[in-house]
């Protein structure tokens, strides 16, 4: 998968080349080649975009030698084999836009329903045949069956690489009026953009302690001033991520990239977080190998790197990374201020520190595992005279409900929320197997949850 920013933009003769597969050069100002002779197309970038269920390829930016007017194209002046196209407009970058503006770009978005959309998991379109692990560190990832043993270094994913064939169907007309006709051409994606994935940079922490390696995406606040504290999100994944490229946790969901939105960073400027480990951390015996420890010195090697808030670290996971989270907080109970756990459970009987904590919890009642888990946690954590508080939660909400579900849990004022999805409304909501992997497909969608704890601090 290609996963670093690869423009085209300046490389018309190298993009028509590669693209093309000739010696064809952008035409000359002035020209009126037909548009048969493929010289009016330079090139073409897949566009992506991370949901809850994973990266899909949303788009195609298809570049011309000259500026487009965006008035007079159509939907049906482009077709994307296998794939829906929703909508047509010029741009001057290889970007999605609200409104286009004319440029040198014409952008095609795909529909991310279609079944060619997906690119990350053993239901995309091109995925390999070959086992992955369960999705948690839980036997049976929550759903009964048996899951991958601590220690298990089976890779999960895959990762599909996002590549189009895009062909021009109809006229497109350049701002000075000038016709390029359908040609018939196809045109295959030589370079992709990945919004938001493209901000985090790629690392190997090697941990003198453990003496292990762990790889690890960050992001850096975009105006980052060292003379500044900022918090940091720690997010770690499940164990169908297992053993993957390192972008693993980026493109599996939404749990780390969401933190690193525009929308999110304009709110609170943060650093993103998120390990890509190479073995199942933490199963159900509950004794993880050595790449526990090996995060927790990850987090410090940051914080002492950068700018940190030591008062403003949070964590978060799902399945696996969830039950990370709590062993962390329970181990290390300065670490951290505040955590999400999105699925997870640990054994009540080391919950007693967790009453000290401040916790939002997010599990489905029909996560068999999970669901139990965190009922016997929360009871240890109420019995230890902290309060919980909890709601019920329909999965299939829309946005202006989950934003009510939140502020009302907030207005019972405890350091611990207990949020659940009714039986049923996360796999009618998701189409997921099971309540257990749907869950977090909803889970970092809910910004009142994210801003919730972005409000912590120890």
């Amino acid at each position: 998968m290609v996963t670093r920013r690869a423009l085209i933009a300046g490389s018309a003769g190298l993009g028509t080349a590669a693209v093309l597969g000739g010696g064809a050069v952008a035409a000359a100002a002035g020209s009126d080649e037909p548009a048969s002779e493929g010289r009016h197309i330079v090139g073409a970038t897949a566009i992506t975009k991370v949901y809850g269920e994973g990266q899909k390829l949303t788009a195609v930016a298809v570049e011309y030698d000259r500026d487009i007017d965006g008035s007079s194209l159509t939907t049906s002046a482009f077709a994307v084999t296998d794939r829906t196209v929703t909508k047509v407009y010029a741009n001057r970058t290889t970007a999605v836009a609200d409104r286009g503006e004319d440029g040198r770009y014409v952008i095609v978005e795909l529909s991310p329903e279609d079944k060619a959309a997906l690119l990350w998991g053993k239901d995309a379109v091109g995925a390999s045949s070959s086992p992955t692990p369960s999705p948690s560190g839980s036997a049976g990832g929550g759903t009964g069956g048996g899951g991958p043993t601590a220690g298990d270094t089976t890779p999960g994913g895959p990762i599909v690489p996002a590549k189009a064939t895009v062909t021009q169907t109809g006229t497109v007309t350049t701002v000075r009026g000038r016709r390029y006709a359908a040609d018939g051409t196809a045109v295959t994606t030589s370079a992709v953009v990945n919004p938001i994935v493209d901000d985090f940079r790629q690392f190997t922490f090697d941990d003198p302690a453990t003496g292990r390696s762990l790889k690890y995406n960050l992001f850096v606040p975009k105006r980052y001033d060292p003379r500044r504290k900022y918090p940091l999100v720690l997010f770690m994944h499940d164990a169908s991520v297992v053993n993957v490229d390192t972008v693993g946790p980026l493109v599996q969901g939404l749990g780390a990239v969401c933190w690193a939105s525009p929308e999110d960073q304009a709110r609170h400027e943060s650093f993103v977080l998120a390990p890509e480990y190479g073995e199942v951390v933490i199963d159900d015996n509950y004794v993880p190998t050595s790449l526990f420890e090996t995060t927790a010195h990850l987090v410090e090697a940051v914080t002492e790197k950068y700018s940190i808030d030591t008062r403003r670290r949070y964590t978060t996971g799902q399945s696996m990374g969830a039950m990370l989270s709590l062993g962390l907080n329970i181990r290390y109970p300065d670490l951290f201020a505040a955590g999400y756990i999105v699925a997870g459970q640990w054994p009540d009987s080391q919950a007693a520190p967790l009453a000290d904590k401040k916790l939002w919890i997010l599990v489905a009642q029909d996560d068999t595992k999970a669901f139990p888990g965190e009922n016997a946690i929360t009871a240890v954590i109420e019995a230890a005279g902290t309060k919980v508080g909890t709601a019920v939660w329909d999965a299939g909400a829309g946005a202006a409900q989950f934003a009510a579900d939140v502020r009302a849990l907030e207005k019972q004022k405890a350091p611990v929320n207990y949020a659940t999805f009714l039986t049923g409304t996360v796999t009618a909501t998701t189409g997921a197997s099971n309540a257990h992997t749907g869950t977090w497909q909803i889970a970092y969608s809910i910004p009142g949850i994210r801003e919730w704890l972005m409000k912590q601090s120890m």
